[in-house]
């Protein structure tokens, strides 16, 4: 006997009910989740965030079930649990839950409510059913068409996947009589999107710290979208430390904290300036501290301008060498790429400091050492050197006869065979010459040079050929006594005192027996002899004997006194 308690053994027609009880269910529940989003749509409440997933956000609506939101429909505005937020009843997806949107978007139920929602340019809801020629058939309620232009979708590739997509448009035609509807998702979405900006907008704050997503780079820089609106981060904002491409410390799509700089109105469009660099410690904060004036120190080349380089001596602090820093010699650099190159090594010394204004000059040439600094040693009073003419002037031509050392020979110090009336009668720039130093001044970094007295003269061999002390026999010139003729072209200052003028009733020509003094000069001037004993007064071309008190040979000059 079979047990009473097995219905199948009992009421064979048991199964089939259940059966057709669970199909009944089934399809109660799919009728009553398809029915509730016309019944439930267009419905507007303040929800409670009670979770954040990846993907969306749950809200409590006060429903038995929950609202879920897409977090795309945040449009980078921030929700946590507790948060509450104005939000739409669109519906109820398959899973139960109530699906919601951030607009008060309806769905037209019949022709009077789409009329009334293409009067008010109403947003509405409707479900894209299939791609047709030129566009998509979209359900509103009623069949309506959506132009490709005014879908939002750019590539031909993407129109499929809206293909059973709820999407947000416009009614912007409408003809009861022929049932024809055109609707335009494209607009809402570019207004929606304005409204989002225009949101966040009124959000931000000059001097803000705020998380963006870097959406663009440029040699210039990089844009970074904040959330729905693009912000500039430009490449001097990067970093302290100089970059010079973006690319080289930023990738699209990595996240950065930056602070907002500027907001600014230019028309139609709004520019929001940031930077990355100002959320951290200035360089010079801590780093000025390091410097003193005169400290040597070591940097590389960053960047050349007309009037100089510029020099990072670590992240954030840099120094320049102006271009007459960067050599001792005069003329040399016409530019500052004739001595540094973009990433070159140098070593400089800190001529100056500015802390509240961020800036450190630098002397390159400074560091070679001052080439004037054993100048008189090098290139003592008498002493022969050579070297290039570096520039002609009116009055003489400089001479390089080293490094950053440069002397003069003056316009009557070229030549002793002819009267010279511009150096660059004789000389060009860039012509080697012979030079003898006659006068050296290490403050004021001047040398005077000669050329012409490196020519041998009679003074010449006469001065080799004295010494102090000597007794020579020259001329007296003038009629005060205060000059003597030892020779032609060699001249001596005699002494005061030693050869007052003579008393006399008629002068005596300085011209008179020149050609018997010549003669006499000739024979007696080198030994002395012949001498005249009989002392008498002195007198204009008078012939004595006289003794040599000072011979110098460097500026080749000479004092005699009567013997």
């Amino acid at each position: 006997m079979s047990d009473p308690e097995t219905p199948n053994s009992q009421n064979p027609q048991a199964q089939p009910v259940t059966e057709t009880t669970e199909s009944f269910g089934d399809i109660l529940s799919q009728f009553q989740k398809s029915h509730v989003r016309r019944a439930e749509g267009g419905k507007q409440l303040e929800g409670t965030v009670i979770a954040v997933t990846a993907e969306a956000v749950f809200f409590d609506i006060g429903y038995k079930s929950e609202g879920i939101l897409p977090l795309t429909a945040l449009q980078g505005e921030t929700l946590k649990p507790g948060d509450k937020a104005l939000v739409t009843v669109k519906g109820r997806d398959l899973d139960g839950y109530y699906e919601l949107s951030r607009f008060k978007v309806e769905r037209p139920m019949d022709w009077s409510a789409l009329e009334k929602a293409f009067a008010d340019k109403a947003a509405i809801l409707g479900t894209v059913t299939a791609v047709v020629k030129g566009g998509f058939s979209v359900d509103v309620g009623v069949r309506a068409f959506m132009p490709a232009s005014r879908s939002g979708v750019r590539e031909a590739g993407e129109m499929e996947n809206l293909v059973g997509q709820e999407v947000r448009c416009r009614i912007i035609k409408l003809d009861v009589a022929d049932e024809d509807v055109v609707v335009d998702r494209r607009v809402v979405a570019e207004e929606e999107e304005r409204a989002a900006r225009e949101k966040i907008y009124g959000q931000i704050k000059e001097g803000d710290t705020v998380t963006g997503t870097v959406r663009s780079l440029m040699e210039y820089g990089a844009f970074v979208d904040l959330g729905g609106i693009d912000a500039l981060l430009h490449v001097g904002e990067i970093s302290w430390g100089r970059v010079n491409k973006p690319a080289d410390v930023l990738s699209v799509g990595q996240q950065i904290e930056v602070k907002v700089l500027k907001l600014a109105n230019e028309g139609d469009k709004r520019r929001i300036s940031v930077s990355m660099k100002q959320l951290q410690p200035h360089p010079w904060d801590a780093g000025a501290q390091n410097y003193k004036l005169g400290d040597r120190v070591r940097g590389t080349v960053s960047k050349l301008m007309d009037f100089g380089a510029f020099v990072e001596l670590e992240p954030g602090i840099e120094g320049l060498i102006h271009i007459s820093e960067m050599s001792w010699s005069k003329g040399k650099v016409r530019k500052p790429s004739d001595v540094v190159k973009p990433g070159e090594t140098v070593e400089a010394v800190i001529l100056g400091i500015n802390a509240g204004e961020h800036r450190i000059s630098l002397g390159l040439k400074q560091a070679l050492g001052d080439p004037w600094a054993d100048v008189p040693q090098r290139f003592p009073l008498g002493s022969e050197a050579e070297g290039p003419v570096t520039s002609l002037t009116k009055f003489g031509a400089f001479v390089q006869l080293s490094e950053g050392v440069e002397g003069m020979i003056h316009v009557s110090e070229i030549s002793a065979e002819k009267r010279i009336g511009m150096p660059a009668e004789v000389l060009r720039v860039g012509q080697f010459v012979k030079v003898l130093v006659i006068g050296v001044d290490p403050e004021k970094r001047q040398m005077k040079l000669s050329m012409k007295q490196l020519v041998p003269t009679g003074l010449d061999e006469y001065l080799a050929e004295h010494k102090e002390g000597d007794v020579v026999t020259g001329r007296l010139v003038d009629q005060s006594g205060t000059r003597v003729e030892l020779g032609e072209g060699i001249h001596a200052a005699c002494r005061a005192g030693t050869a007052a003028p003579a008393k006399s009733d008629a002068p005596v020509p300085a011209t008179a027996d020149l050609s018997s003094l010549s003669s006499m000069l000739q024979a007696r001037w080198k030994t002395g002899a012949g001498a005249p004993v009989k002392a008498e007064p002195a007198r204009a071309g008078q012939v004595r004997s006289f003794r040599i008190v000072k011979l110098d040979r460097a500026t080749k000059k000479m004092e005699v006194e009567l013997a």
